[in-house]
């Protein structure tokens, strides 16, 4: 098994209508001064490279990094790079802000075959474990079914000044989920953590995925 990354990842995803934010991927650390510039405020730094998993237990995510500070987090970021990563640079992405999160993915069951899944993310998704699965290829009243099945159903109202979730919106992640899943036969899972909620709409930040 393989597991690309995040750069490839969000590369093989994007065709299908998974929702990424603009960024680029630099390999000095001018460049992405240059970039966040063009961007404009603060922007989120990731060490990105075939061999990287898993970024945050490893210090490889800088996130709300003013222009001022981006050469030196970058340069630290790529400084960190171990030779069995295969680094290719650094993504430079605009911060995303919202108050909810999301979890999202597919995963190919032993058993029952390509699945697709939604289920409430950030700091309390091991704790609520509140997720939702359907066999893949799923259509959009599966999704939107998905979505009412979820316990926390006032996470996905207004919240703290936001908007209620577009359900609609969310539907099509998933329906784009289950379309590169099951497009072709060499995905293993496809990861989307989090999926961030911006004035009610979802943005996926963060993407992994498995092949064969």
């Amino acid at each position: 098994m393989t597991t690309l990354s995040e750069a490839d990842s969000k590369a093989r995803l994007a065709p299908f209508g998974v929702p990424f934010p603009t960024e680029h991927l630099v390999e000095t650390a001018d460049a992405a001064v240059a970039t966040a510039a063009a961007l404009g405020g603060p922007v989120a730094l990731k060490l990105c490279g075939d061999n990287i998993a898993h970024k945050t237990e490893r210090g490889l995510v800088r996130l709300d990094v003013a222009e001022v500070d981006v050469r030196d987090a970058a340069a630290a970021l790529l400084a960190a790079a171990r030779p069995e990563d295969a680094s290719t640079g650094v993504l430079v992405a605009p911060m995303v802000r919202g108050t909810r999160e999301l979890i999202a993915g597919a995963n190919l069951d032993p058993q029952f075959g390509m699945t697709v899944m939604i289920g409430i993310g950030g700091i309390l998704a091991e704790a609520l474990g509140d997720v939702a699965i359907r066999l893949a290829p799923i259509t959009r009243r599966d999704a939107l079914d998905m979505l009412d099945d979820l316990s926390s159903q006032a996470m996905l109202g207004p919240f703290r000044g936001e908007p209620a979730v577009d359900r609609e919106a969310v539907a099509g992640v998933l329906l784009a989920l289950s379309e590169a899943a099951t497009d072709g036969d060499d995905v293993v899972s496809i990861d989307l953590n989090p999926l961030v909620i911006a004035q009610g709409r979802p943005v996926a930040v963060d993407a992994l995925v498995e092949v064969r």
